[in-house]
């Protein structure tokens, strides 16, 4: 039997990337080293490599779960008829995922270690590229492109503002009504709430 499935051999995977987004959020991607990570958690570094060898790997770590989230809802808006019905679609959604993810979105909306790391996957550029157009499609042009980076960027970096005891629902409510303001969307007939 190995000593590797043991809770008492050593941190969880899982523990782990808590404490790296903690300190990404402290320090940011670049500013956080496996040692910090290591320190924080009482463990030696080799503890920390038998789970990830670099700081790059922990960061895929932490993004891979919200990219499978997101491209599960770029591919459900993509069905929808028409530009506007496939940019709301995405709204709810994107919105619904940044209020129900808060630290881990707005973490990477903006840090230059993940922006480096989202050139290196082309698969997750590629998911972020779809999103961006299922956004900007709405209005042709620049004023599209700067609308859908506008969404893009301010629901992940709402998110991530102490609102105290804002609760999830409340938040999500407000994220869509500020997308669907910037992107010239009503919400869908017959739909209350959202």
């Amino acid at each position: 039997m190995s000593g590797h499935s043991s809770e008492s051999s050593g941190p969880t995977r899982q523990r782990l990337i808590d404490v790296a987004i903690e300190l990404f959020k402290q320090n940011s991607v670049a500013g956080t080293s496996l040692q910090m990570i290591s320190d924080e958690l009482g463990l030696t570094k080799s503890a920390i490599y038998h789970h990830f060898r670099t700081r790059d790997e922990l960061l895929t770590a932490v993004m891979e779960p919200l990219i499978t989230e997101v491209a599960a809802l770029v591919a459900a808006a993509e069905v929808h008829r028409g530009a506007r019905a496939r940019a709301d679609h995405m709204l709810v959604g994107y919105a619904s995922l940044a209020a129900s993810q808060r630290e881990v979105l707005s973490l990477l909306s903006g840090d230059p270690g993940v922006v480096a790391l989202l050139r290196t996957r082309t698969e997750w550029a590629a998911v972020v590229e779809r999103q961006m157009a299922l956004f900007a499609d709405v209005e042709p042009g620049l004023g599209g492109q700067v609308k859908a980076a506008l969404v893009m960027s301010g629901i992940a970096s709402a998110a991530g503002v102490d609102f105290g005891d804002v609760d999830e629902a409340a938040l999500r409510d407000e994220l869509i009504a500020a997308g669907r303001r910037t992107l010239g969307l009503r919400a869908p007939q017959g739909r209350t709430g959202v």
